[in-house]
């Protein structure tokens, strides 16, 4: 497996360097401060794509806050999505807040929708919703993120807590890979 990771690392593209996603969560974060300032919003974190975007993100909001995870995948360190597996559910009660939902990424947007529901389920009185990356695709969304800090291709992606098959999600700049097969190593 290392040999693939090496390989998709050595061969992709980079989209977005260090300083374009940070300069990126520095506008995302100054719409939410505003957006959100007298709010309490309780932040949810994505796990795991949304941890590198929601950690960077959560320094920059001056705002008072509280922080919790959620985990809901569809990917399971896989390159396709299957159905909605629901890992982790947060500790802190929804009823009567603000939530935001901070993201890695809005692909095809079905995990953040559930996500959605299942808060105001729960008893949220408004929730936004904030992602990195959001990929432009040739059909609409069953949801739209509130906030947004780059908008790519729709390619598959690694960086920033986006992965490859469960690696690279640290790595430092968004990037596209070139080359890879969904269902066996290189």
């Amino acid at each position: 497996m290392l040999k693939e990771i090496k390989h998709v690392q050595e061969t992709a593209e980079l989209l977005h360097s260090k300083e374009e996603v940070e300069a990126a969560l520095d506008k995302m974060a100054e719409k939410i401060n505003v957006l959100l300032a007298d709010r309490d919003p309780l932040l949810l974190c994505v796990m795991n794509g949304g941890i590198v975007a929601a950690g960077q993100l959560i320094t920059r909001l001056s705002i008072p806050l509280t922080i919790d995870a959620i985990n809901a995948s569809r990917y399971q360190n896989q390159t396709s999505g299957g159905s909605i597996e629901w890992i982790l559910q947060p500790g802190t009660s929804l009823k009567n807040r603000t939530v935001l939902i901070i993201d890695d990424v809005l692909d095809e947007g079905i995990t953040l929708a559930a996500i959605i529901e299942y808060c105001l389920d729960q008893g949220a009185t408004s929730v936004y919703s904030a992602v990195l990356v959001n990929k432009i695709l040739d059909h609409e969304k069953p949801v739209t993120a509130n906030f947004i800090g780059l908008e790519v291709a729709n390619r598959y992606l690694f960086g920033y807590g986006m992965d490859y098959k469960g690696y690279l999600r640290n790595a430092s700049g968004i990037y596209a890979c070139n080359e890879y097969n969904k269902e066996t190593s290189l």
